[in-house]
């Protein structure tokens, strides 16, 4: 098992790049590894649930149910 760091800088103005920490934390929980997410610029305004629940990503699920996983699965979330 590894511990692996996702970092996001993107916010809600770029949705597809916005949920990549989030698809690639729940990826490693998949894989039996030990995920944590760091935000950091304009990222961090997508842990406000408002805006986390208006982020709708090309191609993705929306960042709403990517953060509900990684809560789930007790994912450390540093902004």
């Amino acid at each position: 098992m590894a511990t692996m760091l996702f970092v996001g800088t993107n916010g809600s103005e770029d949705p597809t790049k916005s949920v990549l920490p989030f698809l690639g934390a729940n990826g490693a929980i998949e894989a039996g590894h030990a995920p944590q997410i760091a935000l950091l610029g304009d990222a961090v305004v997508l842990v406000k649930g408002v805006v986390a629940d208006n982020v709708h990503p090309v191609g993705w699920p929306p960042l709403a149910e990517l953060i509900d996983a990684v809560v789930k699965n007790e994912v450390p979330i540093h902004v």
